[in-house]
């Protein structure tokens, strides 16, 4: 973490210090003397790892959910 730059220079000099961010580095911007905001690099989320058997009480399936659609729900869902 380096000396603050101020408001205008973080104004002037955004996309370097967008690149120095994203390089691992915090950049801190102040008012006159007071830091005030930290530029960081945003870290994604890491997604869930999916768990077969999850819905497993949840969700139920009759035996109708295996029957063939009928015209009428094939045409309400654009199939035919």
């Amino acid at each position: 973490m380096g000396e603050p730059i101020t408001i205008h220079a973080a104004k002037t000099r955004f996309s370097e210090l967008v690149r120095r961010a994203e390089a691992g580095e915090e950049i801190i911007i102040a008012r006159g003397n007071k830091p005030v905001a930290k530029l960081v690099a945003v870290q994604p989320k890491a997604k869930p790892k999916r768990q077969f058997g999850s819905l497993k009480g949840i969700v139920a399936l009759d035996e109708a959910f295996w029957e063939p659609m009928s015209d009428e729900e094939l045409e309400a869902w654009g199939l035919k």
